[in-house]
């Protein structure tokens, strides 16, 4: 477990630990809400536009908490999950995802201090020295959010899963994603 102060609500630092099965449900919830239907719209980090559908599930979510490479990242401040976050140790580099922030607490500088988090863990208990993560590229404004913070494009695409409705159900042709990096030092 890892606290870190932060500016975002003065009540109470942030708490940082690995999930468990017990955790599940309730990321399964923060990650929908954060992402899908009216409730994400509360915040702006919503796909709500562009994908219906769910955008994650208790397997999926499951899956990553017992996997011995992967972490999954639960935030908490005074005792309630805010936020959370996934990484997976591949190889030389970490994949970051399922990045997710209660949206009436977005915009306030609670995803720097996350993804500043995730970052310090991946080069400090990994040794990694990349992050990588992948955006849907009609997110123009989350693509410059990650690039104010220092996550370059790289131009390599992969075609977003249409007919696998686990990721959810395109409003519109044409969505891929595109590969962010970040030089970890």
């Amino acid at each position: 477990m890892h606290t870190a102060d932060a500016t975002v609500r003065p009540t109470a630092p942030l708490t940082f630990r690995a999930a468990t099965e017990a955790d599940v449900a309730a990321l399964v919830g923060l990650i929908e809400s954060a992402y899908r239907g009216d409730a994400s719209r509360a915040g702006w980090t919503t796909e709500a536009d562009i994908l219906g559908g769910q955008r994650t599930d208790p397997e999926g979510v499951g899956a990553v908490v017992r996997d011995e490479g992967s972490r999954m990242t639960v935030v908490e401040q005074g005792g309630e999950l805010i936020a959370c976050c996934q990484l997976e140790r591949r190889g030389d580099h970490a994949y970051f995802g399922m990045f997710a922030v209660r949206p009436e607490l977005q915009g306030g500088g609670l995803g720097k201090v996350i993804l500043a988090e995730a970052e310090r863990f991946a080069r400090t208990e990994w040794g990694v020295r990349e992050m990588r993560m992948t955006v849907i590229s009609a997110r123009e404004e989350l693509i410059a959010w990650y690039g104010r913070r220092g996550y370059a494009r790289t131009g390599k695409m992969t075609p977003f899963p249409y007919g696998d409705e686990r990721f959810g159900v395109p409003r519109r042709p044409g969505l891929e994603f595109e590969m962010l990096v970040k030089a970890l030092g």
